[in-house]
């Protein structure tokens, strides 16, 4: 596939969305190939190339696992040994849990952690400051009883590094992978990504116009405890350098079976956009029979994507720097490149026809921690919205994302509780209801996250 007919695409794509800036790399037969589109800021505009930073949010999680593998190679962790062994002040609102959550719970997502923390701005914002924190953080299931992404366990694992190497995390990360592995443009924090040239995020506003994202993604003053869960900023030409890592037998820094034991299965998603199981850390992925390994990061503004195909040394990375624009964009970066590179044709979820019996069994108000999910009836059919929590934006001296609209949902075939979004900026994005042993719903899945419902339809 020629670089003319991939930029040809990118460009298209960003213009009809009307993303300032975009970077994609493709890796295919040892060959890279980029394209680029627009500028990093629409005030000081400069040229967008596979050299510009962009914060790439979860993606981060892919490092911070790696690096926690390679001491697992080194025996100075076990993944299944208990996390307290490594972290003993680790305190949660469920003793039992606390004592029972295994290292490997935290890179699977298995620890029954609810999604985050909230960020007050006050007290100690490092990670030991964050572990102290967690015993208000609300627990969704036991240890092991199933996968619900949350931030707060990258976090923990995070402060985990910290503890076995005796150095900052991000001292830790330079030496267990980042200066291995030869990533000189991927960085933690502003006084390393101002010195580059770098992106700047834009969220869409109501009326159609672009306001500048602040803060820049993760990177708050004084602010580190989220850096394992998604403080990198990278670039394109960096990412498929570390896509070639992946790809490889470990570069002599972790056995090879210990790299590729990240791309094996240990546990299941349902219906997820996301992929069909988790590996370590990596979203992992069937198309036809061909697998893949992945990761998406969703910032303030911006949007990363990395997808990996270990059988054809293949992968793919799109940067993408407006909200919610930029998600939509990155995954038709990575549906397009599949199939003009690999052959390989994603079918979209088909909903079946509106029905208002079952979609009044669904309706009502769900929630995890910063953030409400309404569904709700429109006449002929259903929606469902997603945004901050109205307090905790009130509360925030800081500008946060917008949130998304109502949008239309459809069920899909099968047993009735699995859905798909068919518009906005979460368009594509499936996910599934949970019920009790009575057959109420009683929580929603989306982008791998539960949201326990609170209120339903009177």
């Amino acid at each position: 596939m020629s670089q003319d007919r991939l930029s040809e695409f990118v460009s298209s794509r960003a213009t009809e969305l009307g993303i300032p800036g975009v970077a994609v790399g493709v890796l295919l037969d040892g060959r890279e190939t980029y394209a680029s589109h627009g500028v990093t800021s629409l005030a000081n505009p400069l040229p967008v190339d596979e050299n510009t930073l962009f914060p790439l949010a979860s993606v981060s999680k892919t490092f911070t696992a790696t690096a926690l593998m390679r001491l697992v190679a080194e025996g100075a962790v076990d993944l299944d040994a208990p996390v307290r062994r490594y972290v003993p002040e680790l305190r949660l609102a469920d003793e039992r849990a606390a004592a029972r959550i295994t290292v490997l719970n935290l890179l699977n997502h298995t620890a029954g952690l609810e999604w985050n923390l909230i960020d007050d701005g006050k007290g100690d914002r490092s990670l030991a400051g964050l572990v102290e924190k967690l015993p208000g953080l609300p627990l969704i299931a036991a240890p092991g009883a199933r996968a619900s992404y949350s931030q707060a366990g990258y976090n923990l694992a995070g402060r985990i590094v910290e503890k076995v190497t005796g150095l900052p995390f991000e001292q830790a990360m330079a030496s267990l992978v980042l200066e291995p592995v030869g990533l000189t443009d991927t960085v933690y924090g502003l006084a390393e990504a101002m010195v580059r040239k770098f992106a700047v995020g834009y969220n869409r506003a109501e009326d159609g116009g672009l306001r500048v994202a602040r803060p820049w993604n993760a990177f708050k003053e004084g602010a580190r405890g989220d850096n394992p869960g998604g403080g990198l900023a990278s670039s394109v030409s960096d990412l498929l350098r570390w896509a070639r890592f992946q790809l490889g037998d470990g570069d002599g820094l972790l056995p090879a079976a210990q790299l590729h034991r990240m791309r094996e299965q240990t546990v299941a998603l349902r219906a997820s956009t996301l992929g069909e199981g988790f590996g370590i850390c990596w979203f992992l992925h069937d198309f036809d029979g061909l697998h893949g390994i992945g990761h998406g990061g969703s910032g303030n503004g911006q949007f990363a994507e990395l997808l990996i195909v270990p059988e054809r040394d293949f992968a793919v990375v799109s940067l993408a720097n407006l909200g919610p624009d930029g998600h939509p964009f990155n995954q038709s970066v990575v549906r397009w490149v599949l199939e003009h590179h690999l052959g390989v044709t994603e079918k979209p979820a088909q909903p079946l026809p509106y029905d208002e019996t079952r979609a009044r069994q669904v309706v009502g108000r769900y929630e995890i921690d910063a953030m409400d999910l309404d569904i709700a009836l429109d006449g002929a059919r259903l929606t469902l919205g997603v945004g901050i929590k109205p307090a905790i934006r009130g509360a925030s001296d800081e500008e946060m994302p917008p949130d998304h609209p109502a949008a239309t949902i459809g069920f899909l075939p099968g047993d009735g509780d699995e859905y798909v979004i068919t518009e906005g900026g979460l368009e594509g994005q499936r996910g599934h209801f949970s019920r009790d042993a009575d057959g109420t719903v009683t929580g929603v899945d989306i982008a791998g996250r539960l949201f326990n419902r609170v209120t339903r339809a009177s």
